[in-house]
């Protein structure tokens, strides 16, 4: 059966639906509360308070290592021009100081002008893989503890030019973490694909996908591929990917033949007026609500609800 574990300022807690009780820990990172697991199981009993009454911050702590997938699910690569069939299995990295809690603001930056969103499932590592870790299926539920709700926000108008991802995806609150990291055994860590994705911003739905049928590489891929060339540690944090319905899209084909004959001042200028038109980036007061669980709700991530403010 799951466990829900959320964080305080002070404290760490067992979720019980409406309830949580408080961990027996002097766990300060969330590396350590995975090490700690005798008293993850002993807060079940005690006395309880309500969910409402905490503040609820982010159940993985920085700094960590924040590594995502690109373009992971067909349906978001479409939306991008691509073929599923040509995408590899690629990652890039964010900085841990964008990680914000699951009702902390989005605090756009005053020289951002298209702000995105990307509901993803975030993989909490439980164990140190070192290069060379060799993950299978029979052991991935060793090394992948559980999993959080996260929100991948990107500024795409730093992202395009740059070609690069870093900045425009590590400003702080770009990167808003539970409320719940729910940690899992093999067999419901084995249900990872009838995970529902959803996102709506100011109550107008824009992301609703599950991972079956629209992830092309699952975590076991990505964590064999990882652990080829990167060291993880027991915290680290390993982002999935977004589905379709991002404000971001790809011009239609025409246009973007045209645009690739233009000089590159002059193309980016053109595309970024055409994307200042697309009233779905995210602007001032917007709410941003993620949510990710089964269908039949056995495993259920919690949801986020964030509002966008102007820094």
């Amino acid at each position: 059966m799951s466990t829900s574990v959320i964080r305080t300022p002070d404290a760490w807690w067992v979720r019980n639906a409406d309830r949580a009780n408080r961990i027996d820990t002097a766990a300060v990172t969330t590396g350590e509360l995975l090490a700690d697991r005798a008293a993850i199981a002993a807060a079940a009993s005690g006395d309880s308070v309500a969910v409402d009454d905490l503040h609820l911050l982010s159940p993985v702590t920085r700094p960590c290592r924040v590594v995502a997938q690109m373009t992971n699910f067909e349906s978001h690569v479409k939306d991008s021009g691509m073929d599923p069939k040509t995408i590899p299995l690629t990652f890039f990295r964010k900085s841990s100081a964008s990680i914000s809690g699951p009702f902390d603001d989005i605090v756009k930056p005053s020289h951002v002008g298209l702000l995105d969103y990307e509901v993803e499932i975030g993989l909490v590592i439980g164990r140190d893989m070192p290069v060379g870790t060799a993950v299978t299926d029979a052991n991935l539920a060793d090394y992948v503890a559980g999993l959080v709700v996260t929100n991948d926000v990107s500024a795409r108008d730093i992202q395009l030019p740059q070609t690069q991802f870093y900045e425009a995806k590590s400003y702080p609150t770009f990167t808003p973490v539970g409320p719940e990291l729910v940690l899992l055994d093999a067999t419901e860590l084995s249900r990872f694909g009838d995970l529902r994705l959803t996102l709506s911003v100011s109550g107008d739905e824009r992301q609703n996908s599950t991972v079956e049928g629209d992830m092309i590489f699952r975590p076991l891929a990505a964590l064999q591929s990882l652990t080829r060339f990167q060291d993880l540690s027991a915290g680290d944090l390993v982002l999935t990917g977004t589905p379709s319905g991002t404000a971001l899209k790809a011009p239609p084909k025409p246009i973007e033949m045209i645009g690739a004959l233009l000089p590159p001042a002059v193309k980016w200028k053109t595309f970024f007026k055409r994307q200042a038109a697309n009233p779905k980036y995210l602007q001032h007061g917007d709410v941003v609500e993620a949510t990710v669980a089964t269908d039949d709700g056995a495993i259920d991530l919690g949801a986020q609800r964030m509002t966008v403010r102007n820094a």
